[in-house]
């Protein structure tokens, strides 16, 4: 057998990222803080921890991102919007649900939407005060008298209401339904076992009368009251609640604040791995894909015999730096006599005692501890440390009996 030509060229050397065939060298993982030790009797962790500092105070908040958060099924979610095409609906609305959402008249896209004489009955009752239930209840006074006028430019033309008033009247483009009133008196039937002067029972009446006219279309009755849903299920009558006017699906679409460091992270992302000391603190910068998804002060963790926890402290493009936390679950680390019991906490001392961020959010079920560990990180760095001078507690004012309307004084 011949031999094969000698090569013409020099050959060039072949890069790291195009030797497939070379196998990925394993990194150590950075050292870390001590985790945290798991207690049966620590509360709800706090869900989601957001830090912003003075340079980002002006910059968009940042969203959750799809590299650690799996697929939501939101078809369970979204019964409503994700129904039938072809089957109309007309949806009957209870009056706690236009208090709850003014705007709840044009969330229902291509259905109609009817509005029985009790709920406008309702409005009118609750429309005097300073409440927000007020205030919601004028706004949705003034879109239904801004969609009758839409409808004709001539005061006395106001014979089309009983035809319907298109809901993208006014400019909402996704609501192409139709918006009707009860224009004359329903005849129902008395049902037994219910008051019939009710208006909870009044509007169950007007539902089960406008099924019986209305064979080609589903008729749906919403509400915000569990009650009269349960009343129109037993009556055999389509109820929903109101969900339109959430901002988002599921709370775990929610940014965090943290990101679990996926697997082979360290063999991605510590072939460039620079470590250094300061202050106290292990800095770390690491480039990799992963590194675009970072924010900053976003936490970033790793499980296992040694668990690391940090924080990004700078994010340039595929680079980002990361800074060791201060284990303040330790006894050693308590704040005013008080040390974190989990991870989250942990996470949120860690941002309430930095005087460099400015603001900070905490975000968890009743319990958890966000209103003990601000108090304390703020006690600790008025009396101890002397970085601030104040302490400024504000809630909402939830009134027991009768609104306490007006208050004497100026702002």
């Amino acid at each position: 057998m011949p031999l094969p030509k000698a090569p013409t060229k020099p050959a060039s050397l072949i890069s790291a990222t195009d030797d497939l065939l070379a196998k990925p060298r394993k990194t150590p993982a950075p050292p870390s803080v001590r985790r945290p030790a798991p207690d049966d009797t620590t509360p709800s962790p706090i869900v989601a921890v957001e830090a912003i500092t003075r340079q980002e105070s002006m910059t968009k908040r940042p969203e959750s991102r799809p590299l650690i958060k799996p697929p939501v099924n939101r078809e369970a979610r979204e019964p409503r919007r994700r129904s039938d095409p072809d089957v109309s609906k007309t949806f009957v609305l209870d009056t706690n649900v236009l208090m709850h959402d003014p705007s709840s008249l044009f969330r229902f896209e291509e259905h109609d939407v009817f509005l029985p004489m009790m709920t406008l009955e309702e409005l009118d009752n609750h429309k005097k005060g300073m409440s927000e239930v007020a205030r919601n209840v004028r706004q949705v006074t003034r879109s239904l008298d801004a969609l009758i006028d839409a409808i004709s430019g001539e005061v006395g033309d106001k014979a089309k209401i009983g035809e319907g008033i298109p809901l993208n009247a006014l400019g909402h483009r996704e609501a192409t339904g139709r918006l009707y009133f009860q224009t004359d008196p329903i005849e129902t039937a008395p049902i037994k076992g219910f008051e019939s002067g009710k208006a909870d029972n009044q509007i169950l009446g007007v539902v089960k009368a406008l099924q019986s006219r209305q064979k080609d279309r589903v008729v749906v009755l919403v509400s915000k009251d569990i009650n009269i849903r349960i009343k129109a299920h037993a009556l055999g009558l389509p109820a929903e609640d109101y969900f339109n006017d959430e901002v988002i699906d599921d709370a775990d679409l929610l940014y965090s604040g943290a990101m679990a460091l996926p697997e082979g992270f360290w063999d991605s992302h510590g072939k460039k791995l620079e470590s250094w000391q300061q202050s106290g603190y292990t800095f770390y910068r690491i480039t990799g894909p992963l590194c675009a998804a970072f924010h900053v002060n976003q936490f970033v963790f790793e499980e296992g015999p040694n668990p690391l926890y940090a924080i990004v402290q700078e994010v340039q493009g595929r680079t980002a730096v990361l800074r060791t936390l201060r284990d303040f679950t330790h006894s050693k680390n308590a704040i005013w006599g008080i040390h974190a019991r989990n991870r989250e906490q942990n996470f949120a001392l860690n941002l309430l005692m930095n005087p460099e961020i400015d603001f900070v959010t905490l975000l968890g079920q009743a319990g958890t501890g966000k209103t003990l560990l601000a108090l304390a990180s703020g006690l600790a760095q008025i009396l101890e440390t002397k970085i601030d001078n104040e302490i400024i507690v504000t809630r909402a004012t939830v009134p027991l009996g009768d609104d306490i309307g007006f208050l004497p004084g100026t702002e």
